[in-house]
């Protein structure tokens, strides 16, 4: 089967093209790219006006099943994957069960080939029942289908286990994931310490219960020679430590969210729970650290942090609700307006925080548009302007922050493996 996406703006960060290109999939390849392509029996797609990219990989979501199906099911997270042009995502393990072994792995791994939309890479656990205490099986899980490791959402406090996860890990070719949080320093905290807690009266959570993670995990990346990936960095002194290790040459990525390019905690004074995650809404300052830390390179990808809960779980009191925002499906518009239309970014730049960054840091097939790789496809337009509706998400679950608001940059189709899996 052949299908030609033809009159598009090609943007391939992956080998620097960016220009007017008809892109040939055969098969499910890329098998062409460039101007005046005419071959016969071709399905036409037209980009015109639009932007024709690789396929975006997030590295970080939620999808709850097994164990939580009624927030999002492996299913419904493809679909609104999707949806917000992202052809490829990784699974972290935190489901109930954990995805701590092999037979977790698999479930996922065959729940994603049942829905046909989205690929779905699972993230194995690093501990038994992500308890920070035993390693899990990561040589069996790998085995089955993960691509990295992490006990995402409950930090490995003890630096020993962690060092020898490290070391286990690398042995087997795995990424460690990290969440950055020292919980003896942010325990009860519910929002970012600041000025604002202190004016709402809600206990907060330092920089450095994250800062503290973050020196550590360096130091140990340097001290076993292993693969570690920074998640949802939030402050200004972590991106400096990673800048750092890079300018070292130490084996360190990092990835950041939308929300918290977008937003800064102020945006917590109306109580809303949507604004409530974890690592929470920051300052500023620590907000355009991020912006610039995109601009300058240090940060390798954009990642949702997409953690669906139910309408009722965060229609409590603040300092109840559950941490965490869908953000799948809100994340290009996001991530264009905030960069690109109001600071400058680059759309090329964004692009490769969606593509090849995440691809390499996670040694994924995909994030380019090489001649021979799989056709996943991401076409989009930069400058249509839409405004965030939850009732029409494709996931399960509706706590998204940007409700209302206005955004620039939308997706226009999806393709995975030659194939149109939206709209």
């Amino acid at each position: 089967m052949k299908l030609l996406i033809k009159n598009g703006h090609v943007i391939d960060p992956a080998s620097g093209f960016d220009g007017t290109a008809a892109v040939l999939i055969e098969d499910g390849l890329v098998s062409a790219i460039g101007a005046g392509l005419s071959p016969s029996n071709a399905g036409v797609f037209d980009a015109s006006g639009l932007i024709v990219a690789p396929g975006f990989i997030d590295l970080h979501v939620h999808l709850r099943e097994p164990g939580e199906e009624y927030k999002e099911t492996i299913a419904s997270g493809a679909r609104a994957a999707v949806a917000g042009g992202f052809t490829a995502v990784c699974a972290m393990p935190n489901t109930d069960p954990v995805n701590d072994n092999a037979s977790v792995t698999r479930y996922i791994v065959e729940k994603a080939r049942e829905a046909g939309l989205a690929r779905v890479y699972p993230v194995g656990a690093i501990t038994r029942e992500s308890k920070g205490k035993e390693l899990a099986e990561m040589a069996e899980m790998k085995a089955a289908g993960a691509v990295a490791v992490s006990d995402d959402g409950r930090p490995v406090m003890n630096s020993q286990v962690m060092r020898h996860a490290m070391e286990y890990a690398s042995d087997h070719g795995l990424i460690v994931v990290d969440h950055c949080q020292c919980l003896d320093l942010s325990a009860g905290g519910v929002m970012n310490e600041g000025r604002y807690s202190t004016l709402l009266g809600l206990k907060g959570i330092s920089s450095a219960s994250e800062e503290s993670h973050v020196a550590r995990d360096i130091m140990l990346a340097e001290l076993t020679g292993a693969r570690v990936h920074i998640a949802h960095i939030s402050t200004r002194g972590a991106v400096e430590m990673v800048r750092a290790a890079k300018q070292r040459g130490l084996p360190v990525t990092c990835e950041v969210t939308p929300h918290h390019l977008a937003l800064t905690d102020e945006a917590v004074m109306g109580f809303d729970t949507n604004t409530k995650m974890n690592p929470p809404l920051r300052s500023n300052e620590d907000r355009e650290a991020l912006i610039e830390a995109v601009r300058g390179g240090v940060i390798d990808a954009i990642a949702t942090d997409h953690a669906p809960h139910h309408y009722d779980e965060k229609l409590v009191e603040y300092d109840r609700a559950p941490f965490g925002v869908v953000g799948l499906e809100t994340a290009l518009g996001v991530a264009i307006t905030t960069l690109h239309h109001e600071n400058g970014v680059p759309l090329q730049r964004i692009i490769e925080m969606l593509t090849i960054g995440p691809a390499r840091a996670f040694s994924l097939t995909g994030g380019s548009l090489a001649i021979g790789s799989p056709a996943d496809i991401t076409v989009f337009d930069p400058v249509k302007e839409w405004t965030v509706d939850p009732r029409r998400f494709s996931s399960r679950s509706r706590n998204t922050p940007f409700a209302g608001w206005r955004l620039r940059g939308a997706v226009a189709a999806t393709f995975v493996a030659g194939r149109q899996v939206f709209p």
